[in-house]
């Protein structure tokens, strides 16, 4: 069930807010229990077999972290961090990398080993993450382990950020499972965003991958024109943007309307001078839990210049395998990791000024390319086409084609991937009481004849 899609916005939401809000049972226990219900119906909708490794692994955690609290011995929370980490990064290796290595291992070995192919849960990698983060604040004494599992239970199922984040810490919402206050303004915040939300995704996102998804095909077929396959790359930049941050606001919306307070995620990536800004400001949840879990613990860049290479590299293998098991999404963290580097050793884009927003611009879209194919030399071969194969025109009917369909949404997307929403909250006075209640009003019937009217729906980090 995605939250663009007609079910959710017409049955599913409508029902849990109704029950939720019902004028006779209003007290915390309830609520909970019912929004924990509702994310387990929510989860295994789409999954009605893995719904059940999701519970094992909720409740493998809540022991866990149990253990953590009541070990008597530094040694002995260290052991019990150590398996529950072990535990939730073996069921993440089985389901998510088992096939990918069993592959490797048969090319290795010239053995087949096709019969190991495991299907992939949705949102695995996002719910073990939080698990961990659990784990971990327990051990470093940022919170304290809850004694009843449907506690732990709706954290990590909670049905807004359950499939594709944001990954919220158990530290920011432990107080809010217990003592949150829904409030009127809460409520009608969380349906502006989630209308926000929406929008990226019916009205921005899903038109902008019809054509990413034709160049794709198209490039299979024979070689595209420099501005077909240039056109076609940043239509793919500007999806996974709108996609994923879409997705984002939907879940942020979505939480407040149930009185949770999630972290924001997105934060304008795409005005970036340089790549070490970019991933301040892209998927913050994900780069943030890898810099306080992974880089810190490692030594972070209070070290030497050596060192400080080996964290980068460790974090950005993890990130781009993070994504999938795909070699491309490993290439796809080490050239972040090389950019990165080089940033941080020469300091060169402090002096690039303007230049630095172009450069960063040309490095994130020709890392797309690379995340975008399942193979390097599909990717290798679209970037050739974007920088001029031998004889390949610079335009032609496809790159006009492309142009022509869809000029409002090139231009929708480059204006909405700019800061233009907190230049509105500050320079109009009737912003939050008058224009934007209709806007976001107007933005969610739009969405809605395109939700009912489109073919194309799934989001992009479903598969990750």
């Amino acid at each position: 069930m995605v939250f663009s899609s007609n079910i959710f916005l017409f049955m599913f939401l409508p029902m849990v807010l109704m029950l939720y809000y019902n004028p006779f049972c209003r007290g915390r226990k309830f609520r909970n229990v019912l929004l924990l219900l509702a994310s387990l119906f929510f989860y295994a909708w789409g999954e009605p077999l893995f719904v059940w490794l999701m519970i094992i692994s909720i409740i493998a955690g809540w022991q866990a972290g149990l253990k953590i609290t009541k070990a008597d011995s530094p040694g002995e929370r260290k052991l019990w961090l150590t398996l529950g980490t072990i535990f939730h990064l073996g069921m993440l290796f089985v389901f998510k990398y088992l096939t990918f290595a069993a592959a490797q291992l048969g090319l290795l070995l010239q053995k087949d080993f096709s019969a190991i192919h495991l299907a992939l849960p949705i949102g695995i990698s996002f719910f073990t993450f939080q698990l961990l983060s659990y784990l971990f604040d327990i051990y470093y004494g940022k919170a304290s382990a809850q004694k009843n599992v449907l506690h732990v239970g709706l954290y990590i199922s909670l049905f807004p950020q359950l499939i594709a984040g944001p990954i919220v810490r158990y530290a920011d919402i432990e107080r809010e499972i217990l003592y949150r206050q829904e409030t009127r303004q809460d409520f009608t915040n969380g349906m502006i965003r989630f209308s926000y939300g929406l929008a990226k995704k019916t009205l921005l996102a899903n038109y902008l991958a019809i054509i990413a998804m034709q160049s794709r095909f198209m490039s299979d077929q024979e070689p595209l024109s420099i501005a077909a396959a240039w056109l076609g790359a940043v239509a793919y930049t500007l999806q996974i943007y709108f996609d994923f941050s879409g997705y984002s606001d939907m879940a942020i919306g979505l939480g407040q309307m149930f009185g949770f307070h999630f972290r924001e995620n997105f934060n304008y990536p795409y005005i970036s001078r340089s790549v070490t800004e970019f991933w301040r400001r892209w998927h913050i949840s994900l780069s943030s839990w890898f810099r306080d879990y992974v880089y810190i613990p490692l030594g972070g860049s209070r070290c030497s210049r050596s060192r400080l290479a080996l964290n980068l590299f460790i974090v950005w293998s993890l990130t781009g395998f993070w994504h999938g098991a795909n070699w491309t999404f490993l290439l796809w963290g080490l050239i972040y990791f090389l950019l990165l580097i080089l940033e941080k050793f020469t300091g060169f884009t402090d002096r690039l000024g303007i230049l630095g927003h172009v450069y960063t611009m040309l490095a994130v879209i020709m890392a797309w390319v690379v995340f975008q194919f399942p193979s390097l030399e599909q990717s290798l071969s679209y970037l050739g086409m974007m920088w001029g194969l031998p004889g390949n025109p610079f335009f032609d009917e496809l790159a006009a084609h492309f142009l022509a369909s869809g000029w409002l949404v090139w231009l929708m997307g480059l204006i909405f991937s700019l800061p233009i929403y907190p230049w509105a909250a500050k320079h109009c006075p009737l912003w939050h009481s008058v224009a934007e209640p209709c806007l976001a009003a107007a933005l969610f019937v739009l969405s809605v004849i395109a939700t009912v009217a489109g073919n194309y729906n799934p989001f992009i980090y479903f598969n990750f």
